[in-house]
């Protein structure tokens, strides 16, 4: 086994800092870290929008935020939620043309990353 192997690629290292982190604050704030859950859960739970939809916003607000830990989790929520590269990247155009430069940089270097290393587009799965 090689070495990144043994301590796991840069972006699912991130995804695990950020549980081990949320884990973390909820064992010392439990009542801040339970409204705070239910309040995301709600915001992100099926409605007049679909799970799919929400979580390609919340990629482009994370962009646009310059958020690198919410960019990977989004990144791998558009990604469970069934996007394809071209949905993940238009919505990443769209971001860029509020954000600029600064959003595009994060869109051709981490969220690429994300999209290859947390299984690739669903265009080429398919």
């Amino acid at each position: 086994m090689d070495q990144q192997q043994q301590q796991g690629n840069p972006i699912e290292q991130a995804l695990q800092e950020y549980k081990q982190g949320l884990g973390n604050f909820t064992q010392k704030m439990p009542d801040i870290a339970k409204k705070y859950n239910a309040f995301t859960e709600a915001c992100f739970a099926e409605g007049k929008l679909t799970q799919k939809e929400k979580q390609m916003i919340a990629l482009g607000i994370s962009v646009f935020s310059q958020d690198e830990y919410c960019i990977i989790y989004h990144a791998k929520g558009c990604l469970d939620q069934g996007c394809s590269e071209e949905e993940i990247l238009e919505t990443i155009g769209v971001t860029a043309a509020f954000g600029g430069g600064a959003a595009m940089s994060q869109a051709v270097t981490l969220v690429q990353e994300c999209i290859s290393e947390l299984g690739g587009s669903k265009d080429q799965m398919q």
